[in-house]
């Protein structure tokens, strides 16, 4: 039984269905499905295929934020289950916009994988300069800071967060990854951070970052 409705979770989310997943949620609440299980073997579970999918092109952003909300919907009913049972997230993710660029839409969608791949992330914003997020660093001490630009003219104030990380030693204590359309393998390369295409290769950047600390 506790199959099924896990099922029905992980199909809902897929569909992008808020109704269904706070339902079939609820419901495995009820059956005494722990809560760690409804989010791993459910809901992260629909949420992994959308990912890939989304990596196979087979699914384009709108469906995906959509389908990011129901898995949204589902942890809000289980989060205080969830915070009881002590359970260790994969690790802890800043997303930020650099300064003078004022997309947000990627780094959000990047968020909602990470989310989705069980990390606690924690959004900036939009147009942050340098220092703003160092001083963000030293307050949160996450393991991961993902970078987005989406202008050619804002790419490099990517390096200029960086170059100011190294400054105020701590580069060997947080993991950098960058993105956004006007960026590539070799730009990230030249400025000392690890690439990711799109939000679902973010996640698996991310992972990989995780095993190997």
């Amino acid at each position: 039984m506790n199959e099924n409705i896990l099922n029905a979770i992980a199909e809902a989310v897929l569909d992008g269905d808020v109704a269904s997943t706070q339902k079939n949620v609820g419901a495995a609440k009820e059956q005494g499905v722990p809560a760690e299980k409804i989010l791993n073997d459910a809901l992260l579970k629909g949420m992994n295929e959308v990912g890939e999918l989304f990596r196979d092109g087979e699914m384009f952003v709108p469906e995906v934020l959509v389908s990011a909300k129901a898995l949204q919907s589902g942890i809000d009913i289980i989060r205080t289950e969830l915070a009881n049972s002590g359970m260790k997230k994969t690790g802890k993710i800043l997303t930020v916009t650099v300064e003078g660029d004022l997309h947000d839409i990627g780094i959000k969608l990047v968020g909602m994988m990470l989310e989705g791949a069980g990390f606690e992330v924690i959004h900036m914003g939009v147009d942050k300069p340098a220092e703003e997020i160092i001083e963000k660093i030293k307050q949160c001490e996450p393991d991961i800071l993902a970078i987005s630009a989406m202008l050619t003219t804002t790419m490099a104030n990517m390096k200029t967060v960086i170059d100011v990380i190294s400054e105020e030693g701590l580069r060997d204590k947080v993991k950098i990854m960058i993105g956004g359309a006007p960026t590539s393998p070799s730009f990230a390369e030249k400025i000392g951070a690890n690439y990711s295409a799109d939000a679902s290769s973010a996640a698996i950047v991310a992972k990989k970052f995780m095993e190997t600390a």
